[in-house]
């Protein structure tokens, strides 16, 4: 059985913040997974049936008619989340490496729905039902100040928090502001050096020594007026084109948020801030 899985809403500005009516947990850097053992087992992403991809997760440590909410994540050496292994292992079976499915709610219990239950009772009952091994683990609440842990978590190179309301509601589907992530971003200072043909977004470039190290593409976060205010620079500093692209002299840079860095040196998922004047 599949269920529409919940989703998180950015916390407003990206900051932590504290409550007696909220918690925290980390964010597993992973793909989200919901774990359905009703008549048989089935998991499923958000947009596929991955059942037969993983075979380290069958025979789950769960009575039948449960189903589980995670985030399956390939993990290194110091038990980091290595997404780029983990999207690598999912967009091809080749070398994959195993997967730990971190189990973070649970939506049916002895085939009962308790998506209406609060957020502290099913994790209560996730507790109760979710045997831990190699390959099945729980994310736990931390005891403490959310501000505190994000801080910790941005000092360790972690991908960020969760900040739950304690009395939620598992909301089928939905962008709930029950839910809310506070992301480490790590900034930058980066050059524009084209736009893509087909798609609205522009290349980017790093300083590296005396040059400019192509970095990838952004999309996120640039405004209609930005790139209003780009056309100008665009027809000016054009340097050649490709098929999907057009190229411009390195001229101007732009602040940016991004995840991290690709082993391949591409930025991941950089977010436009602003121009640097």
């Amino acid at each position: 059985m599949f269920i529409p899985p919940m989703l998180l809403q950015y916390a407003k500005n990206n900051e932590p913040f504290d409550g007696i009516s909220t918690f925290a947990e980390l964010k597993w850097d992973g793909i989200r997974l919901i774990v359905s053992n009703m008549d048989e087992l089935n998991l499923f992403t958000k947009n596929t049936n991955a059942t037969a991809k993983y075979p380290e997760l069958h025979n789950p440590p769960i009575p039948k008619g449960t189903i589980l909410d995670g985030e399956i994540v390939v993990l290194d050496e110091e038990g980091r989340a290595d997404f780029e292994e983990t999207n690598a292992g999912f967009r091809s079976s080749k070398k994959r490496k195993p997967v730990v499915f971190m189990a973070f709610d649970i939506l049916y219990h002895a085939g009962i729905d308790v998506t209406g239950l609060p957020l502290e009772r099913r994790k209560q009952l996730l507790e109760e039902t979710l045997q831990e091994t190699e390959h099945y683990r729980i994310v736990r609440p931390i005891r403490g100040s959310a501000k505190d842990f994000y801080k910790i978590v941005c000092q360790l190179g972690l991908e960020g928090i969760v900040i739950k309301k304690k009395d939620s509601r598992y909301e089928k589907g939905v962008r709930s502001w029950s839910w809310q992530k506070v992301i480490n971003y790590q900034k930058a200072e980066v050059y524009i050096t084209g736009y893509s043909k087909k798609e609205s977004s522009w290349l980017l470039g790093y300083q590296d020594g005396e040059r400019i190290r192509p970095i990838g593409t952004m999309e996120l976060g640039i405004t209609q007026s930005a790139r209003e205010s780009m056309w100008p620079v665009f027809r000016s500093f054009k340097s050649g084109e490709s098929k999907d692209y057009v190229y411009i002299k390195p001229v101007v840079r732009c602040k940016v948020k991004y995840r991290d860095w690709y082993k391949s040196g591409a930025m991941r998922l950089p977010v436009f801030e602003e121009f640097i004047v």
